[in-house]
């Protein structure tokens, strides 16, 4: 990787976990990729799983490399992952497109953005934790937390954002661009 790649924004693949028919998963996930997009040097790619064929079965260990996803995830420096908790866990399309890449998640930084009823989802990010760490991908402690977002949205079905929620954005992306950064060279420095 040569200087100018390093100095290069990083980049970051934001995931929208929920496939379902009814979701506000890619209401939020739009507004935190116009919030992130207000931030210089970042360059970011929307990744929702509702459009991807990733098919349930025929996925070998350690990832399958014809997946129609793998060179976005490849190139991204690093993720945030838009999860709803199902049933105290996270969906298992979510699951399908981890196992469905390997090599993609390797010392990167995963950040999340969780809703839910009460909880806001943090029971199923704490269980993607355990299933990232296994793909020896790092997570960051700095998260965003929806509860009800369903009660955030507008006429359009856009999420209304406040100050806290903001707030919570950027310390994510903050954390996120710092180990995105850090991790883009000592993948270089010790592959």
């Amino acid at each position: 990787m040569t200087p100018q790649e390093n100095n290069a924004p990083p980049s970051i693949a934001v995931l929208v976990g929920s496939v379902r028919q009814s979701r506000v998963g890619r209401s939020i996930a739009d507004w935190f990729v116009a919030h992130a997009a207000r931030r210089n040097g970042l360059d970011l790619d929307l990744v929702d799983l509702a459009e991807v064929a990733l098919p349930f079965a025929d996925t070998p260990p350690g990832g399958n490399s014809a997946s129609p996803i793998s060179g976005r995830l490849a190139a991204a420096d690093a993720f945030v992952v838009v999860t709803p908790e199902y049933n105290h866990s996270f969906p298992a399309a979510l699951k399908n497109a981890i196992d469905w890449h390997y090599q993609e998640w390797v010392r990167k930084p995963v950040a999340f953005v969780s809703y839910g009823a009460g909880s806001g989802g943090i029971r199923a990010v704490e269980q993607l934790r355990l299933v990232f760490a296994e793909v020896q991908a790092a997570t960051t402690r700095s998260g965003v937390v929806l509860r009800a977002p369903w009660e955030r949205l507008d006429d359009n079905g856009r999420l209304v954002d406040d100050e806290p929620l903001r707030r919570a954005a950027d310390a994510t992306l903050s954390e996120l661009t710092w180990w995105a950064e850090a991790l883009r060279v000592a993948r270089q420095v010790r592959p």
